[in-house]
């Protein structure tokens, strides 16, 4: 599983103010989107090298980056474009479902394994 396989559930919309942009600029962007924010500069109070990822990025990397400097989250580029902005949450939620789906999957196989192969005994050697 990739971050592409959340960022696809999560959906491309992206609210952005520039780093120079007073921090209630971003207040009113996110007072429109159910969010908030303080009175201090955006540039005040982002990381200057955050941890990111590319849409190909493997989960459990993305898992173990994101426990590493406990980042709650994460945003994701390609190249240089940001194509979305994955949280702990949505990585721990996309491998539980994973989790889940296989669980199911195995019992599934398991359930539906031949009659005649889970009833037979094998053959004991001659004496």
């Amino acid at each position: 599983m990739k971050v592409s396989d959340i960022l696809r559930v999560k959906g491309g919309t992206l609210f952005t103010v520039a780093p120079d942009e007073p921090l209630s600029s971003a207040l009113n962007v996110m007072s429109q989107h159910d969010g908030t924010l303080g009175n201090t500069r955006v540039r005040d109070v982002l990381d200057a090298s955050p941890l990111v990822c590319s849409p190909h990025t493997e989960l459990d990397d993305v898992r173990r980056m994101m426990l590493g400097r406990h980042a709650r989250y994460m945003p994701v580029l390609a190249d240089k474009t940001l194509m979305g902005v994955v949280s702990f949450y949505d990585v721990a939620k996309a491998v539980v479902d994973s989790q889940d789906f296989e669980n199911r999957m195995l019992k599934a196989y398991i359930r539906d394994w031949p009659v005649e192969s889970r009833d037979e005994q094998p053959s004991s050697p001659a004496n």
